[in-house]
């Protein structure tokens, strides 16, 4: 698993949203950027780290900054917890994980004793240039937002 760090270049990805539309890193040059990866939508923690950041968004586009989740989960299910949670911001649909692997967000993982791939909860903070201003590896899920606008604080 490769792993980004800060001053690194974002990596150039393409998703589909909730709708079905493309998504670009591309399409957020001259914008501040966050990308947030998480395993599934509708489960506690996922929900949490959601809604932090639903709740403090425009805190988040005051500062320029765009928000987009990824996610494995369908645009379906993106759709349901958009419209159940009314998140303001873009899901990206990854089945095929093109988008998360190149963030290096896929590996091993451990929950209850057992041992199994999946997505490793992170957040990637980048700049209008496309350089990555911070990761977040140890997601604060219920303060995820004040995390993010903490640290931009500090920076």
């Amino acid at each position: 698993m490769t792993h980004l760090k800060e001053g690194d270049r974002a990596p150039e990805f393409e998703g589909v949203d909730q709708n079905g539309n493309p998504v670009r890193l591309s399409d957020f040059a001259g914008k501040k950027l966050i990308v947030y990866f998480y395993p599934k939508d509708d489960t506690p923690g996922c929900t949490a780290e959601a809604c932090s950041l639903r709740d403090s968004y425009e805190e988040l586009v005051a500062k320029g900054f765009a928000v987009v989740g990824v996610s494995t989960d369908s645009q379906k299910s993106h759709q349901k917890f958009i419209e159940k949670y009314n998140l303001p911001f873009t899901l990206i649909s990854d089945p095929d994980r093109r988008v998360i692997e190149a963030f290096g967000v896929w590996g091993k993982k451990k929950f209850m004793g057992k041992e199994y791939d999946g997505i490793h909860r992170e957040t990637f903070v980048i700049d209008e240039n496309g350089v990555i201003l911070k990761v977040f590896t140890k997601v604060d899920t219920k303060n995820h937002a004040k995390q993010i606008l903490e640290s931009l604080e500090v920076a």
